[in-house]
């Protein structure tokens, strides 16, 4: 069995709705982290931006401090999103499931499907 990681909130309702579509499905959750009670770190941030792809795909836009900050107003660079990221839990899109050195952020059925078929039940090590 592989070792699931998931960076949630547990009252967080699209959080609570991936862990329930998760286990109906047989996906086993080895470890809950709640990224408000035990922030990551700059340095988690980045392994985490890193494995998906960019900053922007783990950056969240619907956090209230986006909009009180007025951030849509201007275009964020990397490093701004880092820091944002690191320093506040509401930027961070969420859930977050990692598996092997990959991981999704987000729930979105379609893509937790592809991700599930590509590194948890997939033969591959």
């Amino acid at each position: 069995m592989k070792d699931v990681t998931l960076y949630w909130m547990e009252t967080c309702s699209t959080c609570q709705k991936a862990v329930r579509w998760l286990d109906r499905r047989g996906v086993k959750i080895t470890k809950f982290r709640d990224i408000k009670e035990e922030p990551l770190t700059r340095t988690e941030v980045e392994r985490l931006v890193k494995m998906l792809g960019g900053a922007e795909e783990l950056f969240s836009k619907r956090a209230v401090k986006y909009r009180e900050m007025k951030l849509a107003e201007r275009t964020l660079t990397k490093e701004e999103m880092l820091e944002l990221m690191s320093s506040e839990y509401t930027f961070l899109k969420r859930p977050i499931m990692e598996i092997d050195g990959h991981a999704t952020a987000g729930f979105f059925e379609k893509s937790y499907i592809h991700f599930l078929e590509s590194y948890y039940f997939s033969k591959r090590a």
